[in-house]
């Protein structure tokens, strides 16, 4: 019996030192795994303080854990600044990365983007109280026909050859009866000279036949005549008749439109149209005639497409895009 007895107490022995192994396995690979009290705990802190650092490193924080967020107070009359994100451009003057375009517009409410465009359209009377249209003209016809040799040119170079053009074709009916050949001649300097021969005596012939020889002051009239879109409608009828009727958009409208976030549209969306319905919603409307000539003049002055003097600028306060092509 005793021999049975000491028998069964190595057995006993080995099955609790066996227990205590495994309780303390079990210990050990919850500390590893994060688990139990102390591990739970212990694993949250770490990740809780792994998560503070990457947060920290991406949003570029200083080393001594300061805040980089901006001020929240809103610059250049309404324009609220954003946190600038790693790897993009770089802040605005004063280290403050201003909205971009697209954000702003989105943003904006209709209210302060209209009281932005009023101290945009003051800035612009200030700079430039004679802007008007740089083509040479006496007579709506004369407008109409350097305004469609404009397309893909230059006013300088379009001003070279209308002196030419009106001295032999001076009204609509003579240009009507001119033979394309004599016309191109004359124009070819302006390029895509035989699509503008075209359209210009088509225009005449027009003109001649359906309104009596004389230029309408309709835009329902206007873009009926051979190469007379809104654009070319806009420019006649704000410059010469006084009236209106639209924004002119050319390529220094649209890009300005854009840097200005005076429109919704991407400023990869070069659709002239919904630029304008933009423009004519926010601007008022006796002002349409004299921002479209004013920021013509500025675009080629001042907000080139490239390298835009954004230092010399003196509506940078109200521009979102300002400081971005430093």
């Amino acid at each position: 019996m005793s021999k049975k007895r000491s028998a069964r107490k190595p057995v006993r022995k080995a099955k609790k030192q066996s227990r205590v192994r495994s309780a303390s396995s079990d210990k050990k690979a919850n500390r590893r795994a994060g688990t139990g009290r102390a591990g739970g705990k212990t694993a949250r802190s770490k990740r809780s303080t792994h998560a503070k650092k990457s947060a920290v490193r991406s949003a570029g924080a200083a080393p001594s854990g300061r805040s980089t967020a901006t001020a929240t107070k809103p610059l250049g009359g309404g324009l609220k600044p954003v946190r600038a994100k790693p790897g993009g451009r770089a802040p605005a003057a004063g280290g403050v990365a201003l909205a971009t375009d697209s954000t702003l517009a989105a943003s904006e409410s209709p209210q302060a983007r209209k009281a932005r465009a009023g101290r945009i359209i003051a800035g612009l009377h200030r700079l430039y109280p004679d802007a008007d249209c740089a083509l040479d003209h006496v007579s709506a016809f004369e407008l109409l026909v350097a305004t469609i040799l404009s397309a893909q040119s230059t006013d300088d170079t379009v001003n070279k050859v209308t002196p030419i053009l009106f001295e032999r074709y001076p009204t609509p009916a003579a240009m009507a009866e001119a033979q394309p050949a004599d016309v191109e001649k004359i124009v070819h300097s302006t390029g895509f000279f035989r699509q503008k021969t075209k359209s210009i005596i088509g225009m005449a012939k027009k003109v001649v036949e359906s309104f009596d020889g004389r230029i309408p002051d309709r835009m329902e009239d206007l873009v009926t005549l051979p190469g007379v879109a809104r654009k070319t409608a806009n420019v006649v009828l704000g410059t010469h008749f006084r009236k209106n009727e639209g924004v002119v958009v050319d390529t220094h409208v649209g890009r300005l439109a854009h840097r200005l976030a005076l429109t919704w549209t991407s400023k990869n969306d070069k659709d002239a149209v919904k630029i304008e319905n933009d423009l004519m919603e926010v601007l008022p409307r006796p002002e349409w005639t004299f921002v479209g000539h004013a920021l013509i003049w500025h675009g080629r002055r001042v907000c080139s497409a490239r390298k835009p003097d954004c230092k010399a600028c003196t509506l940078s306060p109200h521009c979102p895009s300002a400081g971005r092509f430093e």
